[in-house]
Formats: structure tokens, C-alpha cells, sequence
């Protein structure tokens, strides 16, 4: 297809694991209403973000896949005939876990899975103690409205996985997010934060000449941590498409142009010109 309507899902959660699904739910039914075929909801949307203690208790929290959500929201893609990209907290085994999304087709069925690769471990957002670094690589999903680049928050700041993504065919990058401010932070190093955030990942549409969308929670959770919405669509040149506010509930609705990026790629053809023989210093942790 050449053109694709998407809707975003910014949403405040709460520690009541069944009102945050509900409310995902009714998001991605009013974005289905209005023509959306492909529908992305937030990280770990169906609890609160966990990270900010290191708790083993919180290891509860999670689900297999096949699991509880993959169940529901399946279902909800067959019914509305739409592909939805959750967010959840997997349990592969004792002892074992990850931050995956999982991509539910259109028929209900799980279209593929992609397991966070990149875990950071900064004050208020201790993923380490919860997530083993993902083990799937950077391979699109296939589905019925084109192949999906999915990462997840902190893979948004490395330019390899997104080149990655798009090397591998990628149409379009989808990054589900739970990322905020630090309250104690003066409000000039706040601004510096969240802007620095949308412009990595429009420099990735720019890059690869594809289109971007970014979805980020919202609200004041239990933590402190002020999660500051602000979630995105970037068209192949890096034009912001349409965002939300910083501390909105709200659903974006917007219309990919796929023919954009065969446009875009033809008057700058960075795939073309990258010189491959000369990137071997890539693989190294750093050039001393």
C-alpha cells in the first residue's frame, strides 16, 4: 500500500493493570473508528514504570507471550481489523526477561516480536535488574500494512539500529517509549532533554528516509518521574507530521505516504553512497 494511516496512543497508567488495558482498548477503538490500519500504544503500557526501584517483586508484573495481553489485544486487532504494536514485560523463563514488543496482524494472529536490545541503568530507570538484552537482532516485522522497524525507548538513540532496521527493508521505524524528566532538573536542562529526544529520532527518518513514529507516556507516576508525552510522527525528511503535548491523553491519527520515501531516497541517496569498506571500525566498542 501506499498509503497508510496510523494512530499513536499517548496515555497516562496507573498500578490497576486492568483500567491501563482498558484504556489502550478504548484508544485504539476510537483510532480504528477514524481509519487507522495500523495502531502503536507505549512501553510496558499495561503497568506502571516498574524500573524506577530495583524491586523482585516486580518480576510478577510479567507475562509469557502467547500470553494474557497477547490474548486481548489479538483479539482486538481480529474484531477491528486493524495491526496493533503492544508493549510488555516477558517472562521467557525462570528467571528470565525481557522488555518486548509484539505485533498482533490484523487476523489476531502474532505477527512477530522484537525484544529490546539496548538497556540502559540511569537513576529512575534501572532496566538492567529487570531485562536481559534481546537476542532477535534488528529484523523487521512482516505484516499486512508493510514492514515494521520496531525498537523500543532507549534503542531510539543509536543510529546502528535504525540503520540496521532500514537496511533490513524496513518501511517505516516505530518506537514504543517511556521516557521523562527528572523533577529535581532545572527546567532549561529539561527542555534540553526532551528536544534532544525528537531530534535523534527525526535524524533517523532523515538518515534513512523512511517515516518515524514515537510513542511516549504521560503523567506523574508514583516514582517521580514525570513522563513528558510530547509523542511523534516524522515523515522520511524529518518533518514533524504531527505531535502531541507533553502532558496529554490523546490519540494522533496520521496518513504515511510510502511513495514519500522512494521520492526522498532518489534525491538523496545515502544507501547509494555509503562507503561499507570503510566502516569496520563500527563493530568496535571504541578506537583507541
Amino acid at each position: 500500500m501506499s498509503n497508510l494511516t496510523v494512530g499513536l496512543i499517548q496515555q497516562s497508567c496507573s498500578g490497576d493493570r486492568a483500567a491501563n488495558i482498558e484504556k489502550s482498548i478504548a484508544g485504539i477503538r476510537r483510532c480504528a473508528a477514524q481509519g487507522a490500519k495500523l495502531v502503536v500504544l507505549q512501553e510496558l503500557h499495561t503497568s506502571l514504570y516498574f524500573c524506577d526501584v530495583e524491586d523482585p517483586a516486580n518480576f510478577d508484573l510479567a507475562e509469557t507471550i502467547p500470553g494474557p495481553s497477547t490474548d486481548t489485544f489479538g483479539a482486538l486487532a481480529k474484531e477491528l481489523g486493524v495491526v496493533i504494536v503492544t508493549s510488555l514485560f516477558e517472562k521467557r523463563a525462570p528467571g528470565l526477561y525481557h522488555n518486548t514488543a509484539v505485533v498482533l496482524e490484523a487476523d489476531g494472529t502474532i505477527a512477530g516480536k522484537y525484544r529490546k536490545m539496548h538497556i540502559p541503568d540511569d537513576p529512575g530507570y534501572y532496566e538492567k535488574f529487570y531485562f536481559t538484552p534481546g537476542d532477535l537482532g534488528f529484523q523487521p516485522i512482516e505484516t499486512s500494512v508493510g514492514k515494521l522497524g520496531v525498537l523500543v525507548c532507549w534503542d531510539q538513540w543509536y543510529p546502528e539500529a535504525a540503520r540496521l532496521m532500514a537496511m533490513a527493508g524496513a518501511d517505516l521505524l516505530i518506537y514504543p517509549t517511556a521516557i521523562g524528566w527528572d523533577p529535581a532538573d532545572e527546567a532549561e536542562e529539561q527542555a534540553r532533554q526532551r528536544e534532544a529526544w525528537i531530534t535523534i529520532q527525526r535524524s533517523h527518518a532523515v538518515a534513512n528516509g523512511i517515516p518515524v513514529l514515537s510513542v511516549n507516556r504521560t503523567g506523574t507516576e508514583p516514582g517521580g518521574a514525570v513522563f513528558w508525552g510530547s509523542s511523534f510522527a516524522a515523515g522520511c525528511q524529518g518533518e514533524l507530521l504531527k505531535q502531541a503535548g507533553t502532558g496529554e491523553e490523546t490519540e494522533l491519527l496520521v496518513e504515511l505516504d510510502f511513495q514519500r520515501s522512494e521520492t526522498v531516497r532518489r534525491m538523496w541517496p545515502y544507501f547509494r553512497d555509503r562507503r561499507i569498506e570503510a566502516y569496520d571500525g563500527l563493530t568496535k566498542r571504541f578506537i583507541d
